[in-house]
């Protein structure tokens, strides 16, 4: 069984590291590339938001006891093919776990300008995420 709490409390720790990233991002990629702090602050805070949002995903998958996800990136699509978020969604943000892998393993050379826009551009999803988690959340109670 789902415990509420535990997720809306993963919850609002990501809604806390979203409120410490969104000033960061109102500046200028160069700037934020000049400023070591600015960006290591990227860096880390987009990767709390994406780790939280797979420990929501994997403590769901786990407790409703549905498929075992082979990676990361997979938990997004297996709650997509629950229906416990849009499938158009999941397709959507799962992809971005790649871009956390890129950042936290420096797989290969990173292309700073590119990561940080790719934050700037695709932050939002996670706002959404929080959405549609909680539309959830909602509907478990009335099940």
């Amino acid at each position: 069984m789902i415990n509420k709490d535990l997720v809306t409390n993963k919850m609002a720790d990501m809604r806390k590291y979203l409120e410490e990233l969104m000033p960061i991002l109102q500046h200028g990629s160069r700037e934020i590339i000049d400023d070591n702090l600015k960006l290591r602050s990227v860096e880390r805070l987009f990767q709390l938001i994406v780790d939280t949002a797979i420990d929501i995903n994997t403590y769901i998958i786990i407790e409703s006891e549905i498929s075992v996800p082979d990676d990361y990136q997979s938990t997004f699509m297996i709650l997509g093919e629950h229906s416990m978020l849009p499938m158009d969604f999941a397709q959507a943000i799962a992809p971005s776990v790649g871009l956390r892998n890129l950042i936290v393993h420096k797989y290969g050379r990173v292309d700073i300008g590119r990561m940080i826009d790719d934050v700037k551009n695709n932050i939002g999803q996670y706002k959404d995420y929080l959405k549609h988690i909680s539309e959830f959340t909602k509907k478990m109670n009335h099940v």
